[in-house]
């Protein structure tokens, strides 16, 4: 079991600190790049990723993707400091890495079938939200649905929707543009992720609700040990 924090405390999934909560930091075995490649910018993780996938159980494709979703934040959002540990946290609890609904990850990174939430029709206690992309991105006119591996609702997706794959898309079904449209959602506002109340605030507003960010931080906390990152 991962490092548990109640509401009151602090702490960060990640290495172990002298006193046995979660500390920041421990990137020493972060994304590491191969040789560039044609195709997919994610594959040339290929070699960092194939390790993490078998320590870790995550699909190699999504480890791909949270890990290029790491590298491309560090160049772009540097002070935000996000690890990839806590993007497949999120990619687990949301969608177990794109294969909830009997969907699987193509070697594309895209879920075939297409994962769809409920109707956010405000019924056994989902969010009411009523239709915001007339259909076009969950094929419903009257509420929305959350969409794709880290279940983005259409308003959300339309504002911060990524390409991390150059394909000239942005596709909320490809956990490449996903995990790093999650990501660039983490770090909204300035966050530091690597401190403790940046990184809950963060995600509680992902998903506002208190076991969920404990989910969250409990995964992460696991793949930061299983990986040694």
């Amino acid at each position: 079991p991962g490092v548990r924090v109640g509401p009151g405390a602090t702490g960060l999934p990640g290495t172990l600190g002298p006193t046995g909560t979660a500390t920041p930091g421990g990137t020493a075995t972060g994304p590491v790049v191969g040789p560039a490649i044609p195709g997919r910018p994610a594959d040339a993780l290929s070699g960092w990723a194939q390790q993490v996938s078998a320590t870790t159980g995550i699909p190699l494709v999504a480890v791909q993707a949270y890990g290029y979703a790491e590298l491309v934040l560090a160049q772009t959002q540097r002070s935000c400091q996000l690890s990839w540990t806590t993007l497949a946290a999120i990619g687990y609890v949301e969608s177990a890495h794109g294969s909830a609904n009997n969907a699987t990850l193509r070697p594309d990174g895209v879920a075939a079938p297409e994962i769809l939430g409920a109707p956010l029709d405000g019924q056994g206690g989902r969010s009411r939200i009523v239709d915001t992309d007339q259909g076009q991105l969950d094929h419903d006119r009257v509420y929305d649905k959350a969409l794709g591996p880290m279940q983005f609702i259409p308003s959300t997706w339309q504002e911060i929707g990524a390409d991390a794959d150059n394909d000239g898309v942005k596709n909320p079904h490809d956990i490449d543009d996903a995990a790093l449209a999650a990501g660039r959602y983490l770090c909204k506002g300035g966050r530091n992720m690597t401190i403790p109340g940046d990184w809950w605030g963060a995600i509680l507003s992902y998903n506002d609700v208190r076991r969920y960010a404990q989910d969250v931080f409990d995964k992460a906390d696991e793949y930061g040990r299983l990986s040694g990152t």
